[in-house]
């Protein structure tokens, strides 16, 4: 259990230089790919951040990070993104997944979840790529949005990878650049906002970690703001390519998480 876990987040003999620079590549990262595609691919940054820290304090680390995140994307992201059709399925269901992944991160094995979650998003990207990658729209499911929303509520919760359930869902509509990365953004938004305060109570930050969480705020507009340029300057097919490009580097790193997880037992 995490519950009374204090957090000796950054590792003694690493200089400090060298925390706050791994610290402040990692949040730019995440930032970055917030503005670029809307959130949802915040696993890739965790390993950057593991190198100079332990990967629970990552987690702690970015959790109120996350929200000053979303808060400096919505500037962006603005209301005439979001498909309120989908989100209207995907948020209750994302709060149901969000309070089911705290008790898996308190109690439950987290590994088992990391390695379905990987092996399910592997196939997902493979057959899109097999078929050729074409952008072919699938008509909307309340019961796939149900699944995806309690899904990402689960990973999210777990280990900040609530983003290939979610794209899962979401790709095969065919939506438009801007509509994607509109609702992923509040999506995660939402989900970002309910689970910052269990992920503090779970994992307690040093003081250390407060500080350097400070440190790299500053990182975060200018991540989002990089992010949202290179989005401007992709068409439709080459988001689509490298949002499904990014799902097999997120869903390698959960089955990679979870098998590890095993071995280390």
């Amino acid at each position: 259990m995490l519950r009374h876990t204090m957090i000796t987040s950054i590792i003694a003999d690493l200089p400090a230089s060298y925390v706050l620079a791994v610290a402040l590549a990692g949040v730019f990262l995440i930032a970055f790919m917030k503005g670029a595609f809307g959130g949802g691919f915040a696993i890739v940054g965790i390993p950057l951040l593991s190198l100079a820290m332990d990967p629970i304090a990552a987690g702690a680390l970015l959790a109120p990070l996350f929200v000053v995140m979303d808060i400096t994307a919505l500037r962006f992201w603005k209301p005439n993104t979001w498909s309120r059709t989908d989100l209207a399925m995907l948020l209750p269901a994302l709060v149901v997944g969000i309070g089911l992944g705290y008790f898996v991160l308190r109690d439950l094995d987290r590994h088992a979840v990391e390695i379905v979650m990987g092996v399910v998003t592997l196939v997902f990207a493979a057959l899109w790529f097999i078929g050729g990658g074409e952008i072919k729209p699938q008509p909307r499911s309340t019961i796939k949005a149900t699944f995806a929303g309690l899904s990402s509520g689960v990973t999210t919760m777990v280990a900040h990878s609530g983003g290939p359930p979610l794209a899962i869902y979401l790709l095969p509509l065919g939506m438009s650049k801007a509509l994607y990365a509109g609702t992923t953004s509040l999506f995660f938004t939402v989900g970002n906002l309910l689970k910052a305060g269990p992920w503090l109570v779970l994992a307690t930050p040093s003081r250390s970690l407060w500080i350097l969480m400070a440190l790299c705020v500053p990182a975060v507009p200018v991540g989002v703001w990089a992010g949202w340029r290179l989005h401007e300057r992709l068409d439709q097919r080459a988001l689509y390519r490298t949002c499904y490009a990014i799902l097999v580097v997120t869903a390698a790193k959960l089955l990679w998480d979870g098998l590890a997880g095993y071995v280390r037992l």
